[in-house]
């Protein structure tokens, strides 16, 4: 086989194919192909020998096989099952098997394009104008950007954070670029170079995120679903398994690890602010204000209040996430109060931001008060409390409004900032028994081109009332500026 077989081609060669290809047809097969039985989601991996080197998919089965020549598994397959057209999941170049003539033809481009999407810049632009329903193969509508994602086994923690950070829209329209992210290649484009005048790689982990927010908001998808299995896959390996489909786990430690491991996989520094699309986004700053307590007994109540006269020792941190501490549930209730579930509002537990509201810890007092605002906040109502008997979970609701959150109250007096509202882009909830990695998990996310909020959980999309949202047990909430 020609070493170029296999060869992936670039972004501009692969649109000067799909516009070149003539419109007339130039094999005997091509009405053989069926489309409803492609899926394309899953690791292209040969179905007999599992090797991952020159995969080609047959356009009549969907089966996945290794090779072209005589001794192939997908020449074999031709000769047995009297399949024909099989495409090359690297180059996207159609073959005829056993003939071996390759195929040009226009009528294959969708195809192509399920399986490679890409994106205009005036396309990602207009994202999130789109009030338009696509419609997949078997007639049904769905809405580009809100298609529901397979609950493989346990994953529903990774798919709401996978939903949510879909709409954070400079993290989309990054990897939705290839301006900006060359998934075939792997390299950031537009990173600086390195030492050596090498580009800087991307990672495995972006590049399939990558490729799986490309599949999300595809258009002209043959389904109205996606299966994030090959980013899954990659999330076990990068993680050392420590988040894997077979077992939930917690999506805010989730979250924390993913955005810091696509970070540094998008070209950022570990250690240098603002060298990623994901620190641009997400990182802001806090001042800790920190006080030892080393009383004991009765001045211990006395001591969990900040004391002017000892040391106070400041340092200024870098976050990603904020948390915020729910006021404790009551211990006691009788049969009436059982009936009702507590409530507490957003701005409650800001005030752990105000810079003079004290919050006891091991051995100290801390202080905190926002130094910068990023573009996108994220929450963490911290739910869950585990001790050597049991999992609890606190089920206060958190009252909010949708738009026009204002963080000025919490920002530094010294700091000047014009803009200080958030408006809701994403509300990730947990349903069900105590434990973090017990219950389910769904997400809450805006259209904005429809003004509508759509309610996800794992397949199943559905609207839902804006006034309905905080009714749910939110755990990590994203807000954008204003």
């Amino acid at each position: 086989m020609p070493e170029s077989e296999n060869a992936v081609p670039d972004k501009s060669e692969r649109k000067r194919a799909f516009a070149s290809e003539d419109s007339s047809s130039d094999s005997l097969y091509l009405d053989t192909v069926k489309r409803n039985l492609l899926d394309f989601d899953f690791e292209a991996l040969c179905s007999v020998s599992l090797s991952a080197l020159n995969v080609y998919s047959c356009l009549v089965c969907g089966k996945f096989f290794q090779g072209r020549g005589i001794s192939s598994h997908a020449y074999t397959h031709a000769l047995a099952a009297d399949h024909h057209i099989f495409i090359n999941l690297a180059s996207l170049k159609v073959f005829c098997l056993p003939e071996g003539y390759e195929v040009k033809d226009a009528s294959l481009q969708d195809i192509r394009y399920v399986i490679r999407p890409f994106y205009t810049p005036t396309q990602i632009l207009s994202l999130d104008q789109n009030a338009a329903y696509s419609y997949d193969l078997n007639n049904k509508n769905y809405l580009p950007g809100f298609v529901g994602l397979n609950n493989i086994k346990a994953n529903d923690y990774i798919n709401v954070v996978i939903q949510a950070l879909a709409h954070v829209k400079p993290l989309r329209d990054f990897v939705l670029n290839d301006a900006e992210l060359d998934v075939v290649n792997s390299y950031v484009v537009k990173a600086k170079l390195l030492p050596n005048g090498a580009r800087r790689k991307s990672s495995e982990l972006a590049n399939r995120f990558a490729a799986l927010l490309r599949k999300m908001w595809n258009p002209r998808a043959f389904k109205g679903q996606v299966s994030p299995h090959e980013l899954l896959q990659e999330i076990a390996n990068a993680s050392g398994r420590q988040f894997l489909l077979t077992e939930q786990s917690d999506p805010a430690d989730f979250l924390a690890w993913f955005l810091n491991s696509l970070h540094t996989g998008l070209g950022g520094h570990p250690k240098k602010a603002g060298s990623s699309v994901i620190h641009k986004a997400f990182q802001g700053h806090v001042r800790v204000q920190s006080q030892a307590v080393e009383a004991e007994g009765a001045s211990l109540a006395a001591a969990t209040k900040f004391d002017d006269s000892n040391e106070i020792t400041t340092s200024s941190t870098p976050f990603l996430l904020l948390s915020l501490d729910l006021p404790p549930a009551p211990l006691f209730q009788d049969e009436l109060e059982k009936n009702i579930i507590p409530q507490v509002p957003l701005a409650s537990l800001l005030q752990k931001y105000d810079g003079v509201t004290d919050k006891e810890y091991t051995h100290s007092i801390k202080r905190f008060r926002l130094t910068k605002l990023p573009s996108f906040l994220i929450f963490h109502m911290k739910r869950f409390t585990k001790n050597n008997f049991t999992a609890e979970k606190n089920s206060t609701i958190v009252n909010f409004p949708i738009r026009g959150v204002d963080m000025r109250e919490y920002l530094d007096p010294s700091i000047q900032e014009e803009n200080t509202l958030y408006n809701l882009v994403a509300n990730i909830c947990h349903d069900g028994k105590p434990g973090v990695v017990e219950g389910s998990y769904k997400v809450h996310v805006h259209c904005k081109g429809r003004n509508q909020w759509l309610q996800i959980q794992d397949l199943i999309v559905e609207e839902i009332a804006p006034q309905m949202i905080f009714l749910s047990e939110s755990y990590i909430q994203i807000w954008e500026k204003a």
